[in-house]
């Protein structure tokens, strides 16, 4: 018979089983990653997010490994669920502690278990495991966030679906940066260049640095910027340095650090993550705010190197409409969602059936604001 272990902290389960399982191609569900957010300290004890990891195993064999945390609050997620958590709060019930599966602070699309068994199993079997764990450590609900297309297909109906949107560039075998931009109409091509110019006129230089090549010093020069940028916004950013420096010495190759500099001076940084097809935009800080430095750092440098590794996807993070008229294409992003009250069920329920067409609608327009010419054959 199957047996559910909770683990409170990654190392239990340790490195060689968990990659095993959930493999390393996708980097926010590496061991590395996931276990230098907790020896960081950046989730864990005081965070709101408590690590309680699901092992499944069959007569001693894992056949499944799941991330979850036991959560506080909503921070850190981007499927926002407050006003979920105040409609409890009126009807004198706690929404928190609630569970969730998904990657803190990390709102990209990708695996969310590691199994043995087939996928279809899985999500089949997934109602009855979070009941079981909802009862076990007293949530009320459980939350898988930012889940592949095929996942949310084989969802079963217990399993609430809500539909969200990003923007996504795909690579149509570009030959380099100009054949991407001759998909553009004249008027938005013209205001992409205009963009890229006006870094170059302010004196600035970008260059991508990749894996082993970053040095300490680099590292620690893009982490006071991340941190600078939240904090022109009253915050503290989530992740402590130790967290980029571990990431640094754990899986160098699926990091590309974007350095800005002026002067001789470096004045910004992006850091990205590298996917085996997908370029992932994580974090960005700056020292002072240049004219065009944000689209070009975040967007146009990772455009750029996804052309030249051939890689088919770049996705540059959440929200921000005005990706659009750069060339991010709307796509949909699901989440799951699984309620134990009965009431709040059935509330919910109705909430996400006038969410979802509008939602729907919404990408449907929003598709109408690509800058790309209505046919190839349109002159430029």
């Amino acid at each position: 018979m199957a047996k559910v272990n909770l683990h409170q902290s990654i190392e239990s389960i340790g490195l060689e089983r968990w990659n095993a399982l959930c493999g390393t191609d996708y980097p926010f569900l590496r061991y590395e990653f996931l276990h230098a957010l907790e020896a960081s300290g950046s989730v864990g004890p005081g965070t709101g997010w408590q690590p309680l990891h699901l092992e499944l195993s069959d007569a001693g064999e894992t056949s499944l490994l799941m991330p979850l945390y036991l959560k506080s609050h909503s921070w850190g997620e981007y499927v926002f669920d407050w006003i979920w958590a105040d409609a409890y709060e009126r009807h004198g019930l706690n929404y928190y502690p609630k569970l969730l599966t998904a990657v803190p602070f990390t709102p990209a699309t990708g695996p969310r278990f590691g199994t043995r068994m087939s996928h279809s199993d899985v999500m089949q079997q997934l109602p009855d495991l979070v009941h079981s764990v909802c009862s076990q450590t007293g949530a009320s609900s459980w939350h898988g966030l930012f889940l592949p297309q095929p996942e949310l297909q084989r969802a079963p109906p217990q399993l609430q679906q809500r539909l969200g949107a990003q923007y996504h560039w795909f690579n149509r075998d570009y030959r380099d940066f100009d054949d991407f931009l001759d998909r553009f109409n004249s008027r938005k091509r013209k205001a992409v260049r205009r963009e890229r110019k006006k870094v170059q006129e302010q004196g600035i230089s970008l260059k991508r640095i990749n894996g082993q090549e970053i040095s300490s010093e680099q590292l620690d020069l893009f982490y006071r910027f991340y941190q600078m940028t939240y904090l022109k916004r009253g915050r503290q950013g989530y992740l402590a340095p130790d967290f980029f420096h571990r990431l640094h010495q754990s899986m160098p190759e699926q990091l590309l650090l974007v350095l800005a500099e002026r002067e001789g001076d470096a004045i910004a940084a992006a850091l990205c993550f590298i996917g085996e097809d997908t370029l992932y935009g994580r974090y960005w800080g700056c020292a002072e705010e240049y004219d065009c430095l944000h689209f070009e750092a975040c967007y146009y440098q990772g455009i750029e190197f996804c052309i030249e590794r051939g890689l088919a996807r770049f996705d540059p993070g959440a929200q921000g409409e005005h990706k659009i008229q750069r060339g991010f294409e709307p796509v949909p992003t699901g989440s799951l969602h699984w309620i134990a009250h009965p009431g709040f069920d059935a509330a919910i329920r109705d909430f996400l059936k006038q969410e979802t067409p509008a939602m729907q609608e919404q990408i449907k327009s929003l598709t109408g604001w690509l800058p790309f010419k209505p046919s190839a054959g349109e002159p430029g």
